[in-house]
């Protein structure tokens, strides 16, 4: 990271990259190892502190609606819907998170669980957004994009941070971190938040069931062993309750479908270890290891606790003169203890243990000096479901002078079954027809994985010194995409007059996505910046190899939006004040029929003196409230209100 340390609190509040230093802003999740974004094969957005800061979000899943391509829907109070490039939905199974190179998605479903992915946003150094296959060095489920979260390190986080607030919605919020030093070598912070989020609008009137409180504390330390040798060792762990609706189905008339609301409750806890050895100035080695704990009891679902244990290597040499190669091994494995609170779920095996192998290489070739460089790469995996996955990459960068790149890549990436989909039997809806029909899904022992074949082109220019442009195309071909393949009827199982409608999780859909991102940033004056992005997305699936499975054609194809535009304005006024506009646009939601929306958010942020920083912010203000999105499974929607809040965040 390029970034020098900041040491003086008022400095740092009001820390502003210009646009040229953040071109040549050094990133990491693109080729594992520190290079410029100019320099990057890859459409990627990084999303800064100041970005952050500045937005007046107070989650991480609304701070991602900064970046081009990433298509964030609110469900509920504490559920969202958020991928890149399509197939979007509360379990969107085609994007990897990681938090600090932690992978955080669950093999459940293949997806995450955005209520617990948290940290105190002030200690966030910058988030990663790679749109398009990041497999060959991140692995299988990497397929549509990878969203890496990097904490600062603790050298630069030294002294004491208090921050309070409250408002409409955000019904009180507080955090206390403090840092300093370890003897001549070491850096530490620890930090403790708690946040209480009341509930949004149920649709049709009145205030939904799904208000969220949650209690997270976490340290960090960055150590040098030696002069080539660090340690970082960091760690968080987490509680709350969160409510919500459940729609509920009954087999005895003549309430075939009951709301009722309910409780859940999380828990949960991370140790992460990193060790770093610099062998040359283009040669290093790194371990990293850590350990996951989460428990999620909800009252009409399911009650899940999961282990994860994951050790990763990696080596970074020069071969010859114009080449330089990164080479790994990786070894995860899963424990979940999994107990159906409601037979809406049941698995055949409520208690398994899965494991997975990987080696990945990569090789990024000078072919003439630095204009033209050729990245070639692929991965190895080996998991339980389907054995060994193959996912290579070719990568290929034009770089005529620091101001313009075009690159372009062809990539194979795959998403491996998940425990739901190999294992589970889910009672999905009671039709009230004449017989009534209980629609129940099986999963299959022989579901293989969803495969990708993705296209890219892009290009970055930046023809003055205060303007950007980053452009990025693609072409997605999908194959063994999850359907659902009804069987015959069946009357033996039921209660007399009741029908089974039965079908089994199968792979006999395939899609073509394609579209384009565009992102541009603009430094008008000293003292006003403007930043735009604009998405447009095409999906095309269809059935194959005998499938008649057309309902779920419908549902892939209207989830995702085919147009998303955020504009934001930057204002530094006199006597240290800031004034921060974001307008959002999102395109209807057609399969859902959800209507688009237009949004607006407003920071009016003050530094009355140094180390003291004061904002209110008003959230979504052009409508009373509006719906994001239709969840497919158990809860329903809320609509996301207007409202504001102010805190006041004090640096010592």
């Amino acid at each position: 990271m390029t970034t020098p340390a900041i040491n003086n609190p008022s400095t740092e509040a009001l820390l502003s990259l210009s646009i040229e230093e953040l071109l040549r802003l050094e990133i990491t999740s693109a080729a594992k190892k520190p290079q410029a974004i100019s320099n990057t094969a890859a459409a990627i957005f990084v999303i800064t502190q100041e970005d952050i800061r500045r937005c007046g979000a107070t989650s991480i899943p609304e701070v991602l609606r900064l970046a081009p391509g990433v298509n964030v829907a609110r469900i509920d109070g504490n559920k969202w819907a958020i991928t890149v490039r399509g197939f979007n939905g509360r379990f969107a199974n085609k994007l990897l998170i990681l938090m600090d190179g932690r992978s955080v998605y669950t093999p459940l479903f293949s997806g995450v669980y955005w209520d617990v992915q948290d940290t105190l946003l002030e200690d966030v150094e910058r988030i990663e957004v790679i749109r398009g296959p990041g497999a060959t060095l991140w692995g299988a489920n990497a397929v549509n994009g990878v969203i890496n979260i990097i904490t600062r390190h603790a050298e630069k986080t030294h002294g004491l941070l208090v921050k309070g607030g409250y408002g409409s919605e955000e019904r009180g919020f507080g955090s206390v971190r403090y840092g300093g030093q370890v003897g001549a070598q070491g850096n530490y912070r620890a930090y403790v938040k708690y946040f209480n989020r009341d509930g949004l609008d149920a649709i049709g009137g009145g205030e939904a069931a799904d208000d969220w409180s949650a209690f997270r504390g976490g340290f960090r330390y960055d150590g040098k062993l030696s002069s080539r040798d660090t340690l970082t060792v960091q760690g968080d762990a987490y509680s709350g309750f969160e409510g919500q609706t459940n729609e509920e189905y009954s087999l005895l008339p003549p309430e075939f479908r009951t709301v009722s609301d309910t409780d859940t409750d999380f828990s949960g806890g991370n140790l992460l270890l990193r060790w770093q050895r610099s062998l040359s100035a283009e040669s290093n080695l790194a371990l990293q290891a850590y350990y996951d704990h989460t428990r999620r009891d909800e009252t009409a679902l399911l009650k899940e606790t999961r282990d994860t244990l994951d050790i990763d290597f990696q080596h970074r040499f020069p071969l010859g003169r114009r080449q330089e190669v990164i080479w790994g091994l990786g070894y995860r494995v899963n424990w979940d203890d999994i107990d159906p609170n409601e037979p809406l779920i049941i698995f055949n095996d409520n208690d398994e243990t899965d494991h997975m192998l990987s080696l990945f290489i990569q090789d990024e070739i000078a072919l003439k000096n630095d204009l033209l460089r050729l990245i070639l790469g692929t991965k190895l995996e080996h998991n339980d479901y389907t054995g060994f996955e193959l996912q290579p990459n070719a990568r290929l960068i034009w770089t005529p002078n620091k101001n313009h790149s075009a690159w372009a890549s062809v990539s194979r990436a795959v998403r491996t079954p998940s425990r739901v989909e190999e294992d589970g039997r889910m009672w999905l809806y009671l039709m009230p027809s004449t017989p009534p029909g209980v629609i129940v899904a099986y999963g299959n022992r022989d579901y293989d994985s969803e495969e990708l074949l993705a296209w890219e082109l892009g290009y970055r220019v930046m023809p003055t010194s205060v303007f950007s442009l980053d452009l990025a195309l693609f072409l997605n071909i999908y194959d063994n995409l999850r359907s659902f393949e009804a069987l015959a009827p069946d009357f033996s199982t039921l209660p007399e007059g009741y029908v089974r409608i039965p079908g089994i999780i199968d792979n006999k859909l395939k899609a073509k996505t394609w579209g384009f991102e565009v992102a541009s940033d603009w430094q008008v004056a000293d003292f006003w910046r403007l930043q735009a992005s604009y998405s447009y997305l095409q999906m095309d699936v269809d059935t194959g190899r005998g499938s008649h499975d057309t309902d779920s054609i419908d549902l892939m194809e209207g989830t995702s939006p085919k147009h998303q535009l955020s504009l934001r304005s930057s204002l530094d006024l006199p006597r240290q004040v800031e004034f921060d506009l974001w307008l959002r646009c999102a395109d209807e939601l057609e399969s859902l029929d959800i209507s688009g929306y237009l949004t607006l958010d407003l920071r009016l942020g003050w530094q009355p003196c140094p180390g003291l920083e004061l904002a209110l912010v008003g959230q979504n203000l052009l409508q009373d409230s509006h719906q994001e999105y239709d969840p497919e499974f158990q809860t329903p929607a809320s609509e996301v209100p207007r409202g504001i809040y102010g805190h006041a965040v004090w640096r010592y």
